[in-house]
């Protein structure tokens, strides 16, 4: 599909986007770019196979790449596109992997003016609980959504190159508007981050914490899990995508309020009631999450 890949943010996301292309034959070559700072991360990564080549600068990573996918997050974007401004090329798709997709294409009209033809947002449901790119896996996106998220001005031609990497690395492809993008994720990714980040903070904090943690059920363990994400991506997303988060946060809040007054009265079958609305929409989840379309 592409002679030259170049991945820029090769830790766990970019490292498995490199090595399940590698794994299809989907290119050539395989190449990151990254700051100074990050050398050791991917030296470690040309050590480990999943790159063929490390840069530093950016001409020189650029030179003969006709895909690029930005894996960074998203408070980056704006620097990387500057950094990729003198040499850009119209030739070439540009992608990203970020968790929102307002403030990256934002992040691309700062710098261009206007966001150019040739980069495709998108935006891959995956992750792990290690991050970095000895946790890279080639199929950690198979059967995984991936949602692309054209502008109007993007050429219809690279879209869909893209969607055909992602699908024949074992993702399921979504086409959707941006700010609907970053609606739907405030409520499925976002606030979910948010509500294990404050459960886990909270209890952590509590003085007998070992005794609660040593005595968690499963249950725990797999709604926390996410609370082990890396505190920097979730940091920018969550501040990028705000206007959208904040408003759940209150309703959220008002639902708790809502189960405190039924605790308080006692009253049972609204307590069972509120239980079971709420299974009946996971079950409708689950029937929707298993529908690959």
């Amino acid at each position: 599909m592409f002679k030259r890949l170049c991945i820029i943010g090769i830790g766990l996301i970019g490292g498995s986007i490199a090595k399940a292309v590698r794994a299809e034959g989907l290119c050539q070559q395989v190449v990151a770019l990254g700051r100074e700072k990050n050398l050791p991360n991917m030296q470690r990564a040309l050590e480990l196979g999943v790159v063929d080549a490390v840069y530093t600068d950016a001409a020189q990573a650029m030179a003969g790449t006709d895909c690029v996918i930005i894996c960074t997050p998203v408070g980056s974007m704006q620097a990387i596109f500057e950094q990729l401004k003198p040499c850009w090329n119209p030739q070439t798709i540009y992608s990203d992997a970020g968790s929102t997709k307002g403030s990256v294409v934002e992040a691309a009209r700062a710098v261009f003016g206007e966001v150019p033809s040739n980069f495709v947002p998108a935006h891959p449901i995956a992750g792990a609980e290690r991050s970095g790119v000895e946790a890279a896996m080639a199929d950690l996106y198979r059967n995984r959504r991936v949602i692309v998220t054209p502008l109007p001005n993007t050429d219809p031609q690279a879209a869909d190159k893209l969607s055909e990497l992602w699908q024949r690395i074992g993702a399921s492809v979504s086409v959707m508007a941006v700010e609907h993008h970053d609606t739907v994720l405030a409520a499925t990714s976002h606030l979910p981050h948010i509500l294990a980040f404050a459960l886990v903070g909270m209890l952590g904090r509590k003085d007998e914490q070992r005794e609660i943690f040593k005595y968690a059920a499963g249950g725990f363990k797999d709604f926390s899990r996410i609370a082990s994400s890396d505190p920097t991506m979730w940091q920018d997303i969550c501040l990028a995508n705000k206007q959208e988060i904040i408003p759940l946060i209150q309703q959220f809040q008002t639902e708790l309020g809502q189960f405190e007054r039924m605790l308080q009265a006692d009253d049972a079958q609204a307590l069972f009631d509120a239980f079971s609305y709420a299974k009946q929409a996971r079950q409708r989840f689950l029937e929707t999450f298993d529908d690959p379309t």
